[in-house]
Formats: structure tokens, C-alpha cells, sequence
């Protein structure tokens, strides 16, 4: 059995495509996924698995979802060990940065190319973009109030699917993945 983080895109904000978590962990319970936890309203899911292809999971997620749900939500899947590549790969310096401006855009595939200019027309004047595989971590120190870089354009100009997380919840994650061992 391998461990996995499933990351929802777009759940339970604003009332729209409302899943508590407490069902949302009964229905992935049928599709043989053991030590399921679920972290916070938005859609974080730690879970063991002999599936030992993350984009199968994404689909087995992505059907349930809809069949239980009736709508659909966007899936990401990483291994507890590509997550903390992520992790260990993060390129501010924590002691320098506010956490609460930090965070990282997790993108389903690894995008055919990466308009920067395009993007960086988005940014506000302090904000900082580093893309490392398929994440981009981003630093917005000014508070996300001041950058018009949302999901949605990043979406529309890297031409994949993505999430968001903060620092404190990718740590956190993290940690439930190592409680399960």
C-alpha cells in the first residue's frame, strides 16, 4: 500500500459544490482506499492505496464524486514521496517570508510550455513565481488582495488543470501522510 494526498479543486466555497468531508470519506471507502483522513473543508484527502498510479486515482476520485455528488470537481494526486519533493524542493526562504503569503499552485500535468510574459502580466509589483515541474510556488507578499494572478488565469494561460494550497496546509498534509505509517 502506497500513501497519497488527493487535493479538490473549487469545493465548499461560497456554498457551491458542497461536500462534507465526513460522507465525502465514506463514499472514497468503496473504492478500497484505507486510513482515508480529510483535512479542513477544502478538499484534502490522505489515504493509502495498492492503486499505484496517480492518474487511475485521479479518475476513480473524479467518477465518484460525480456519481455521489453530481457535479464535477477537478483531482489532483501526488505520492506522499512526490509531495515531499515538493515540499523540499520550495524555494523561499521561510525565515524571511510571512507564511501566511506563501503557497503553492499544483498543476495536473506539466504544461506544454509556460508563457511568463503572459503570466507576469498578472503579477503584482512584489510577487514572486518560481514553476518547478508541476507546481508553481509562489511568495505574494503584498497579500493575495493585490495580485490579479488567480487560479483561473493561470488555468487558461498554462492550458492545465491546477489547485491552490497554503504553506501551513502542504506542511500539514504532509504530516497526516506520516501519522498513517
Amino acid at each position: 500500500m502506497q500513501t497519497y494526498i488527493a487535493i479538490l479543486r473549487g469545493i465548499n466555497v461560497s456554498g457551491q459544490k458542497v461536500i462534507k468531508m465526513a460522507e465525502l470519506r465514506e463514499h472514497l471507502a468503496s473504492l478500497d482506499f484505507s486510513k482515508l483522513t480529510t483535512y479542513i473543508q477544502s478538499g484534502n484527502i490522505v489515504f493509502q492505496s495498492a492503486v499505484e498510479k496517480n492518474s487511475v486515482l485521479e479518475e476513480k476520485i473524479h467518477q465518484n464524486i460525480k456519481g455521489n455528488y453530481g457535479f464535477e470537481v477537478p483531482v489532483i494526486v501526488r505520492t506522499q514521496k512526490e509531495w515531499q519533493a515538493v515540499i523540499d524542493r520550495f524555494p523561499f526562504n521561510l525565515e524571511e517570508c510571512d507564511i501566511n503569503r506563501l503557497g503553492i499552485t499544483f498543476l495536473k500535468n506539466k504544461p506544454a510550455k509556460i508563457p511568463l510574459e503572459e503570466i507576469n502580466k498578472f503579477k503584482a509589483a512584489n510577487d514572486e513565481l518560481v514553476f518547478e515541474n508541476k507546481e508553481l510556488y509562489f511568495h505574494i507578499p503584498d497579500g493575495f488582495g493585490t495580485s490579479k494572478l488567480t487560479l483561473n488565469v493561470l488555468e487558461r494561460k498554462l492550458k492545465v488543470s491546477a489547485t491552490m494550497r497554503n504553506w501551513k496546509t502542504t506542511i500539514k498534509l504532509l504530516e497526516l501522510c506520516k501519522n498513517l505509517e
